[in-house]
């Protein structure tokens, strides 16, 4: 089996020694370490920890009413039945992620108060999910955070568990955890660059850590295989910190990879550099700047909409020393407290980022950010404390990314307080599999582009022929404008169209705080080629004449003007899908035109969003635009 093993561990290094210049530690570095291990608790808040923790409280409202939010929970806990294994399709993963959070929250209580009846509560669940059969080791995601959940309840609770208990949690771990993670069948998760990498390394890195007493070789084998594997997921942060799942699995990904991090720093005194891969520590401002005023996040790929508090970015903002990271995250710390406690691994948001005063923070200085990568992004806003500020987040990148869209072009759009370019985000992935759609693939003519809400027909992008994007073309932003009264991005989107059109290149810039525009520029092949121009939005539309479009939302208006060299043909669209599979779309439209361009000639077409339906589309072209080339 040991030498499976070293399979596993030279396979990736050959990878990262071609891609950057970090180096993981030898395999005896780790056995000295595990040789020193502290005595538990000693995943992320080591013992004795609670008095600081306390003392915190009391002069930290915000975090003072998280706390008592976590312990009423816990208290309502008290009643329920632990999670029983019940799978849906091929996932248990609800369970596990659901066990996680009771675990935290109920271990979390019982050592700031030393309610026994909270221990006892958690040692049932724990009991419970080391009973079952297994932890559903072919979808390794529900593997990798049951071991996280168990692995904390035994390492926190170690010194007030029964020996009985401890042996089958123990128990439990090594075998429904670690070691299937050493079967070829079940740990691809070493050789991919996404979230399955930093989810499933950190729930065997808790593991290992929590049982390393008792399996030493094994526990610095699994460290030392993460540290070799999990920066494979950390090179996409890189250069800038867009991370290229979007959103949503920013909060999964991200958030997993600094609870592997901070396991490490905290157990093992060092987490051998991994934080300073590069991009990574650049990526709370990704997440940050995702935020518009609404609290409604640029949901691009498979992401939700609405956001929440992320306790990871905490994490870097105490590590980068920019507490002006969690300018937008102190409202959702008093907020909806009932959000909180479902999110299962908040207690962290208690312990990490304790060196900031949360009641003195300094908005951010930039109203822009931009970050290259696998997804690129711009994301502007004419305000970071008026909730009517305009906000703008456009999208390039590649639709063959993990959990990408054919969505290289796109935009959102926020004002006076609404959202009127939206995008759907994803639809239930249980939705579709067990309709038998085979919604994984990312070539060409996958499956995954006949599903309504992922191709680019409902985007808020260009489609030509009406032909899918090419998933293999890639865009950058190619250059910015940074200025307070003009925001701007421009992006050749040219090899997303390749064999559609010779060239097609889009900006989109913040004019003066009061007004948005999209210009394109079209350049036909060899033949005509029919373009749309297409926008989703939940607003009632009214088409005025034939180049404005007035748009109503709970008693407000947008305009939308176009305007082109040639002809354009303004139209609405039914965003009823096709298929039965498809999830239904009820209050919203697809809005824009339709145009004809010349074969070998080049049209640009311009529009403008305002509050004034007689203002007027800016027509310069996009090389005259005073941006700043990147």
């Amino acid at each position: 089996m040991h030498k499976l093993l070293w399979i596993f561990v030279f396979i990736p290094f050959s990878f990262i020694s071609a891609q950057t210049d970090y180096r993981p530690p030898a395999k005896g570095e780790i056995d000295q370490k595990i040789k020193a291990l502290p005595s538990h608790p000693r995943l992320l808040f080591l013992k004795n920890a609670e008095n600081s923790l306390h003392q915190q409280l009391e002069r930290d409202h915000f975090r003072r009413n998280l706390h008592q939010a976590i312990l009423a929970e816990s208290e309502a806990l008290l009643s329920v039945p632990p999670v029983e294994r019940i799978q849906i399709g091929r996932r248990l993963l609800d369970k596990s992620r659901e066990c996680l959070r009771r675990v935290f929250l109920l271990a979390y209580s019982y050592r700031m108060t030393g309610d026994e009846r909270f221990l006892k509560r958690t040692e049932k669940e724990l009991v419970a999910v080391s009973e079952f059969s297994d932890w559903n080791p072919s979808h390794f995601l529900d593997v990798a955070e049951m071991t996280m959940a168990v692995a904390i309840g035994y390492d926190w609770l170690y010194d007030h568990l029964s020996q009985d208990t401890k042996q089958k949690i123990r128990t439990a771990i090594l075998e429904k955890g670690i070691r299937p993670s050493y079967d070829r069948r079940y740990n691809n998760f070493l050789r991919v660059e996404n979230n399955w990498n930093q989810v499933c390394n950190a729930g065997m890195t808790f593991g290992a850590l929590a049982i390393a007493e008792d399996e030493p070789e094994l526990a610095s084998q699994t460290i030392h295989r993460a540290l070799e594997t999990t920066p494979k997921s950390m090179f996409p942060y890189a250069p800038d910190g867009a991370y290229p799942e979007g959103y949503g699995y920013w909060g999964y990904g991200t958030s997993f990879n600094v609870l592997l991090i901070n396991a490490l720093e905290v157990a093992l005194g060092t987490d051998y550099g991994l934080s300073s891969i590069p991009g990574f520590l650049k990526t709370g401002g990704f997440l940050q700047n995702m935020i518009g005023p609404m609290g409604l996040v640029h949901n691009w790929g498979d992401s939700g909409l609405k956001a929440g508090l992320n306790p990871a970015l905490l994490w870097f903002a105490s590590k980068t020393g920019d507490a002006s990271m969690l300018w937008n995250q102190t409202p959702y710390l008093e907020g909806d407290q009932a959000a909180n406690v479902r999110n299962r691994i908040i207690p962290t948001a208690l312990f990490w980022g304790t060196d900031i005063n949360l009641s003195q923070l300094k908005r951010p200085e930039k109203l822009i950010w931009y970050g290259q990568g696998d997804s690129p992004v711009a994301l502007m806003r004419s305000s970071w404390t008026d909730p009517n500020a305009i906000f703008v987040g456009f999208k390039a990148g590649a639709a063959n990314v993990n959990h990408a869209h054919m969505d290289v072009g796109s935009f959102v759009l926020d004002a006076l307080g609404e959202r009127w370019a939206m995008d759907f985000g994803a639809q239930s992935y249980h939705s579709l599999e067990s309709r038998g759609i085979q919604l994984w693939g990312r070539q060409q003519n996958s499956q995954r582009w006949q599903i309504f809400r992922y191709n680019n027909r409902v985007h808020n992008t260009l489609t030509i022929d009406d032909s899918l994007h090419r998933v293999a073309g890639y865009a950058k932003i190619d250059a910015v404008a940074e200025t307070p009264e003009f925001l701007a991005a421009v992006s050749d989107l040219s090899k997303v169209f390749e064999g559609q059109a010779q060239a097609v290149k889009r900006g989109i810039a913040l004019a003066n705080q009061k007004e948005v525009w999209v210009r394109d520029e079209v350049t036909a092949p060899g033949k005509a080629i029919q373009l749309r121009w297409t926008m989703l939005t939940e607003a009632q539309v009214k088409l005025l004449d034939d180049k404005t479009v007035e748009l109503s939302k709970n008693g407000k208006k947008m305009y939308l003007i176009f305007q082109s060299e040639g002809s354009i043909k303004l139209k609405t669209w039914s965003t009823d899908p096709p298929n039965d599979y498809d999830a239904p779309n009820p209050g919203t439209t697809l809005v824009g035109f339709e145009a004809n361009v010349p074969a070998g000639k080049t049209q640009a077409f311009n529009v403008v969003f305002s509050t004034d339906k007689n203002a007027n589309p800016n027509k310069q072209s996009l090389a005259k635009w005073p941006v700043k080339k990147l």
